[in-house]
């Protein structure tokens, strides 16, 4: 009667082994599944940068000491959309006053974007979701600015970010300017 009862006991704890299988398989596929949604969520995720930008140099208006507007001159790349795109790098310069939010804000962030001018530090700015303003030529006269765009602050693009598809359609816009520029430069001393 004892090896019936441990045949039978044997049996129930291999269903119940077998019952626990397909529930740890059932719970694989499921965080496999959660994973992959998960992965493809974040994929898809918007980038909240409004502007990439490779400054060049800052104009302050209507002087150092005090500006209440701002000429940022290089290339840049305006966002797009909503998702991740963005509009091919533009030269130009962009044209903004004080934001009436937040100006201390905005004088800071002049102030950064001085610092970095005509070092080829790309740099991010602005919201994605608000207005950026326009790029303007370098023929324009400088009218009508636009307000200043707070965002998450101003950031320096790292190494580590330069396969970004803004930065690094920046990269090859500014070396190319660069050694145009460089040319220019070595032919008008001639």
């Amino acid at each position: 009667m004892r090896t019936i009862l441990s045949q039978a006991t044997a049996r129930g704890q291999q269903g119940r082994g077998e019952t626990n299988n397909h529930f740890t398989k059932i719970t694989q596929l499921l965080f496999l599944a959660f994973g992959l949604i998960a992965a493809t969520m974040s994929a898809q995720a918007s980038d909240p940068v409004g502007i990439y930008a490779l400054v060049d140099k800052v104009v302050y208006e209507p002087n150092d000491k005090a500006p209440e507007r701002v000429q940022i001159w290089g290339a840049f790349c305006l966002a797009e959309g909503r998702g991740d795109g963005y509009a091919a790098p533009k030269r130009g310069y962009l044209y903004y006053k004080l934001n009436s939010e937040n100006a201390d804000t905005s004088k800071k962030e002049w102030a950064d974007l001085k610092m970095v001018a005509g070092t080829q530090q790309i740099v991010a700015f602005a919201n994605r979701h608000k207005d950026k303003g326009e790029i303007r030529k370098s023929d324009d006269k400088p009218t009508t600015p636009d307000a200043y765009p707070l965002g998450f602050g101003l950031q320096k693009i790292r190494e580590n970010h330069w396969n970004s598809a803004p930065v690094k359609a920046l990269k090859a816009f500014g070396s190319k300017y660069a050694s145009t520029r460089s040319r220019y430069y070595a032919m008008s001393r001639n």
